[in-house]
């Protein structure tokens, strides 16, 4: 083995100050979501929006769902989050004392957009000329306040959960790449590379950034809702439908797998007969990029509708991901289990 300071300084090995994992370097995750659910609340409840029409301010968080985390893979700091938010708000037009109230909706903030890309829904309660023109002006200068909070959550969560994500050396500061104790190996080094100038931590490549695609598909299943979905979570009735392996852990944070392996990840929600959504990826795509399933149940009079988003989807893999699904899956299924096989 490598000694320090000696041999090729790619395979110098350091002293390990925490024992287990040098540096942080090969994998560590924090969970993020409570730090952000509290930020976000803290960022969003009591936002006034004021204009010459009037004013309006955000009095109520009602829906905040999803997760968020921090991981550090071999020296790359890779966020993930994924929420979905209702925000209450309550306001009048200048001159009016009528008190008006609506909601704003927000469905994809995510790690995959900006804040300038998030989408925004407001709408009122009441159907009047008043509260129209008051939804649009928090379209107008509401939204792109709210845009402002949201922006400032997500650079909050890098400055924060950046921290001690890449371990200090017994030699070094935190977050500082391992150094040589002697200049001709530094310079070594500096050969190795190129002489390339060392990046600024604002020009680091942080987190996996690919180009994605959101699949959408629904399927007619001629069975009840709760069959359809004891068959999608009965890991005995999985292997029968995909002939192939498949383990599942039925709770929040519970791992699966699917056709020996290809296909992995974790369950973020279990609403039984109602809906499931999960980190879902497949072996080939790249380290620790996960798409989200969102499986929406919905009983009908004569069959169980169910229908799926897939969000974050390589662009480059989204045909073969939506023929796996209604291959390996929709289809699989009916002639498995009777539940009405149909042309695709």
């Amino acid at each position: 083995m490598a000694k320090w300071g000696e041999g090729d300084p790619r395979w110098i090995v350091e002293d390990r100050p925490d024992a287990t994992n040098v540096n942080n370097w090969h994998w560590t995750e924090k969970d993020a979501s409570g730090w952000s659910k509290d930020k976000l609340k803290s960022l969003l409840l009591g936002l006034k929006i004021e204009s010459a029409k009037g004013v309006c301010e955000i009095t109520e968080v009602s829906k905040l769902e999803g997760e968020a985390s921090a991981s550090n893979r071999k020296g790359k700091l890779i966020f993930f989050f994924e929420w979905v938010l209702e925000l209450e708000w309550k306001g009048n037009l200048a001159g009016c004392e009528t008190q008006l109230t609506g909601k704003v909706e927000i469905p994809n903030l995510s790690d995959e957009n900006d804040a300038d890309d998030v989408d925004l829904t407001t709408t009122v309660k009441t159907s009047t000329q008043e509260a129209n023109l008051l939804k649009e002006m928090m379209r107008s200068d509401g939204h792109p306040l709210i845009r402002e909070r949201l922006d400032q959550y997500i650079k909050g969560l890098r400055q924060e959960f950046s921290k001690g994500m890449i371990l200090p050396s017994t030699k070094g500061d935190a977050n500082s790449a391992p150094t040589s104790q002697k200049s001709d190996i530094k310079e070594k080094m500096l050969q190795d590379t190129n002489s390339k100038t060392v990046k600024k931590m604002s020009d680091l490549d942080i987190g996996v950034k690919i180009a994605t695609k959101t699949l959408v598909l629904s399927e007619e299943f001629k069975c009840s809702v709760e069959d359809l979905y004891e068959i999608l979570t009965d890991p005995e009735r999985v292997k029968a439908f995909t002939r192939a392996d498949a383990s599942m852990e039925l709770e929040p944070g519970g791992k699966f797998t699917f056709i020996d392996g290809n296909i992995f990840g974790t369950y973020t929600k279990l609403e039984r007969n109602k809906q499931i959504t999960q980190r879902w990826r497949y072996k080939s795509w790249p380290d620790e990029h996960y798409s989200v399933v969102t499986l929406d149940f919905e009983q009908r009079p004569d069959h169980t509708l169910l229908k799926m988003k897939q969000t974050g989807v390589p662009a480059s893999d989204i045909e073969r991901t939506r023929q796996g699904w209604k291959n390996n899956f929709w289809k699989s299924m009916k002639l498995t289990f009777g539940l009405g096989a149909g042309l695709f």
